[in-house]
């Protein structure tokens, strides 16, 4: 994939926001999420001093990202990880605190592009959907292997799929006749079972199914539920994290966790806040910021892109 077709959303934003942490001497990002590098080679080009953490558990984007951030390689240091595994990332590599954090969340380009991943509903290709192509777990395995029960939920809370339960139902039907091995395939089982008023609307009625086995597939709730937390709690007075969400379900998990580190705690009622309870945090946006029009028309993979941000402004005794 050539790097001039990979456009890093809201870059411009992104840049704006990370850059008042990154003054000092010699700052330190963890872009948790680094896919083709964009965001990362943005940033070093423009902080001459700047050493950028990169993470991703797909051992293609590492691949990837070491050669087109090889004019930084002395400024880099690239992971095969999860973003969850963010705290002893850093631990190994003696960076407990860093100035920044980017999560730049969702599928990227190549995993979309390349039909034999499995992700997209678009081409026919064996049902993958895996990011780290290392693991045992795959669409294919939870099609087949997964109980009536485990699937409805799944799609229910993962898909948002109103129909869950009939989803469901044919898929088990279906697989008792085959194994459910390609995309075209389970796309159109999904179709069939959505009722056809429904289907007249809304797009292609399998991409909430199909997003809901990718986030089930390579755990992505739970690794950001972990990774947030663990990335403000590595940040320096002053630091920043910015948070890229390309669905509802991670901008409101995003929206949860930094909610929740920027309020005061304090009991109501008492004439001064206790500093044990005060927000350690503030809020940079308000709510969540979109892409412009401008950018949407240039770059479609950025319409459904949901940035928030948080600066730290406070550090207790025992950080």
């Amino acid at each position: 994939m050539a790097e001039s077709a990979h456009v890093p959303v809201m870059l411009e934003r992104v840049l704006e926001l990370l850059a008042p942490a990154l003054t000092g001497a010699h700052p330190v990002v963890v872009d948790a999420n680094l896919g083709l590098g964009g965001h990362t080679e943005a940033l070093l080009a423009a902080h001459p001093s700047l050493h950028v953490i990169g993470i991703d558990r797909d051992p293609f984007a590492i691949e990837f990202s070491t050669r087109r951030l090889a004019p930084y390689a002395e400024r880099t240091s690239l992971v095969h990880a999860t973003s969850d595994e963010l705290a002893s990332v850093l631990a190994r590599l003696g960076r407990e605190k860093v100035d920044g954090v980017l999560f730049d969340l969702g599928v990227s380009s190549p995993q979309l592009d390349e039909a034999e991943r499995g992700f997209a509903y678009s081409y026919d290709a064996p049902l993958d959907m895996r990011m780290d192509t290392s693991q045992d777990l795959t669409a294919e395995k939870v099609v087949n292997t997964y109980s009536a029960g485990e699937l409805t939920r799944i799609l229910r809370d993962y898909g948002e799929e109103r129909f869950a339960p009939r989803v469901a139902g044919l898929i088990i039907k279906e697989r008792a006749k085959e194994a459910i091995t390609s995309t075209k395939r389970l796309a159109d089982i999904v179709r069939e079972a959505i009722p056809a008023a429904t289907r007249r609307t809304g797009g292609n009625p399998a991409k909430r199914t199909f997003q809901a086995l990718r986030i089930e597939v390579n755990a992505e709730l739970a690794a950001l539920e972990a990774a947030l937390p663990a990335a403000l709690d590595a940040l320096v007075l002053g630091g920043r994290v910015v948070v890229l969400a390309y669905h509802s379900l991670e901008d409101r998990l995003a929206k949860q966790v930094l909610t929740a580190r920027t309020r005061d705690t304090s009991p109501h009622g008492l004439p001064v806040p206790l500093p044990a309870h005060q927000p350690r945090f503030r809020l940079l946006t308000r709510g969540a910021e979109l892409p412009s029009e401008e950018e949407v028309t240039r770059n479609p993979r950025a319409t459904s892109a949901r940035l928030r941000a948080a600066e730290r402004i406070r550090v207790d005794d025992e950080d």
